[in-house]
């Protein structure tokens, strides 16, 4: 009786600690995509948009919004990377369920 006890009072410390948790990582090439607003890519060439989704929840608790949009980000310029961008923009964003889609540019030598 004592463990089942000693459980359900860690398990909600437990989820809170994986809540913090960052769970995506950004790769080498993620590294060098930036984030920029719509004005700012003018001269870049747009190369298409990228989809990225992640889970907003552990279990029945909802994780940090910053956290599920700064790894929202990290996906986006992962997969901006494979496209061979070098700049995204955030167009929508859905961070209540962990999705968002961004415009993938090339700005640095957009001719080449």
């Amino acid at each position: 009786m004592k463990r089942g006890l000693v459980l359900i009072a860690i398990l909600p410390v437990v989820l809170l600690m994986l809540m913090g948790l960052k769970w995506v990582k950004l790769t080498p090439e993620g590294e060098k995509v930036r984030v920029l607003e719509a004005n700012e890519v003018a001269t870049c060439k747009k190369l298409g948009r990228t989809n990225v989704s992640l889970r907003a929840k552990v279990g029945i608790l909802k994780r940090k919004e910053a956290k599920v949009r700064e790894e929202l980000s990290v996906l986006g310029r992962n997969s901006a990377a494979e496209m061979g961008g070098d700049t995204i923009v955030g167009m929508t964003a859905d961070i209540g369920e962990g999705k968002q889609t961004f415009a993938v540019y090339k700005c640095v030598n957009p001719g080449s």
